[in-house]
């Protein structure tokens, strides 16, 4: 059984920067992609970046290019999310998942969830 528990959330001002982290337990997850969700008030959840199991191969949403990056060390199973320049747009629940193919995660699908930390951006 695998846990990711996210953390790193915060309140900051617009053109300030957080680090996400997201910590698997239960098991390796150093064959999986992994990825970041995230969700505002009255809004769908959506995609914002993944990593390819070796870290080599990263995708991110248009919205995110340039700002955010993701990395991975999978010697402490945790994946990161670097975020800068953060807007007010970027407030939501960040959600951290996994999945065993990148579709599936591109998707939402993924097989493991965080709970999720709250990313809040004043202006």
């Amino acid at each position: 059984q695998v846990q990711l528990v996210e953390s790193g959330g915060g309140l900051v001002q617009a053109g300030g920067s957080l680090r996400l982290s997201c910590v698997a337990s239960g098991r390796s997850l150093a064959t999986h992609d992994m990825g970041w969700f995230r969700q505002a008030p009255g809004k769908e959840r959506e995609f914002v970046a993944q990593s390819s199991w070796t870290g080599a191969i990263t995708d991110y949403t248009d919205s995110v290019k340039g700002r955010f990056t993701i990395s991975r060390d999978n010697a402490k199973n945790t994946v990161y999310l670097q975020m800068n320049s953060l807007k007010p747009e970027d407030t939501a629940m960040y959600y951290c998942t996994a999945a065993r193919e990148t579709p599936v995660l591109r998707l939402g699908k993924g097989e493991y969830w965080g709970r999720g930390t709250q990313v809040t951006v004043s202006s």
